[in-house]
């Protein structure tokens, strides 16, 4: 096992104070319910951001927090990584109004887009910043307005997203630290993009820019084919828990606690069979938040720790998958 050259200081979430239950759907005229929703999902509410609360605005609040439990002040921060399928603007990066936002001056601040599996991606990238000596801490953030690129008619994608996002401060890991220091133990990072087309917004990028016809036609929102994604979202989560705990030399018996990315119960069940751990060491609130895309993982993340999951000497496993399609996993103990 390698020795951690990174660890999680601090973590926080922003989450609009709005709630959307199941029953909600009903004013929207669609052919759904709490039961159905509920028997092929796991959601049963989601938060929704309301007028003025933005992609920047709520990573704000979730970095905030990181920062005071990190102990860290805006100028100590080196490098801003921010994973968002839904910036405010795109251009420029979303991270670089946050960097402004929170007024870390030195900062190098950048967007990344790897959906879903932006969060661990992020914490892998600001891994390799301390690990060449680039940066001492670093500000990771998952931030999503998912309400703003779904489409509100189709039931098959609607009733699974949430707006929210969770950030985490990492710092370089003190090398006189004892046998076992905490930190970063595995990071495995895949993508295969021959599968795009099964989840993605098929307009409004260059190629297909912003018009009259795409607002028409709704082709710059989310489209998804379900089955598909769900079947590749177990394989690729299995392949991720498998490369993280060989390259962490464990086994499911070794971690304490698992925080799969929240996007459906079915999902989460197989991955925690497929690893063997146990449903009693998952953390799951996919029927608190629905997936929050790159957020998911960092809320709850965040929320374990606060609760007291997660305290000294824990041996956690982040997973996840996303459009592109992207999937990655990391151990972290803390």
């Amino acid at each position: 096992m390698k020795r951690p050259l990174a660890y999680i200081a601090g973590t926080g979430r922003g989450i609009p104070a709005k709630v959307m239950t199941n029953q909600d759907f009903a004013a929207l005229g669609l052919e759904t319910n709490d039961e159905w929703i509920v028997e092929r999902t796991g959601i049963r509410e989601r938060h929704i951001t309301a007028e003025g609360e933005t992609t920047c605005s709520m990573a704000a609040t979730a970095s905030r927090q990181a920062m005071e439990r990190a102990g860290v002040t805006a100028g100590e921060i080196d490098a801003i990584v921010l994973s968002t399928a839904t910036p405010d603007r795109l251009l420029p990066a979303t991270a670089v109004d946050l960097q402004a936002e929170l007024g870390a001056s030195r900062a190098a601040a950048f967007d990344i887009g790897a959906a879903c599996a932006g969060f661990i991606f992020a914490a892998s990238v600001a891994e390799g910043l301390i690990a060449t000596g680039t940066a001492e801490t670093v500000l990771i953030v998952g931030a999503e307005r998912m309400s703003s690129i779904i489409d509100w008619t189709d039931r098959a994608t609607c009733v699974l997203f949430g707006d929210g996002a969770g950030a985490a401060v990492m710092k370089r890991t003190n090398p006189s630290a004892g046998p076992h220091p905490k930190g970063v133990l595995a990071t495995y990072m895949r993508s295969d993009g021959t599968l795009a087309d099964l989840l993605y917004r098929p307009a409004g990028g260059a190629t297909i820019p912003f018009s009259a016809q795409v607002l028409a036609d709704r082709s710059h929102l989310v489209k998804m084919a379900g089955r598909e994604v769900f079947k590749h979202a177990v394989r690729s989560m299995a392949d991720a828990t498998d490369r993280a705990l060989d390259l962490a030399k464990l086994t499911g018996k070794d971690i304490d606690l698992l925080i799969p990315h929240q996007a459906n119960v079915r999902i989460i069940e197989a991955t925690a069979k497929h690893a063997n751990v146990s449903m009693d060491k998952v953390y799951v609130n996919v029927d608190r938040y629905g997936n929050t895309s790159s957020a998911s993982v960092a809320i709850a993340l965040d929320e374990a720790i606060e609760k007291g999951v997660i305290t000294e000497g824990k041996t956690v496993m982040l997973v996840a998958f996303g459009a592109g399609f992207t999937w990655a996993s990391m151990i972290v103990r803390f």
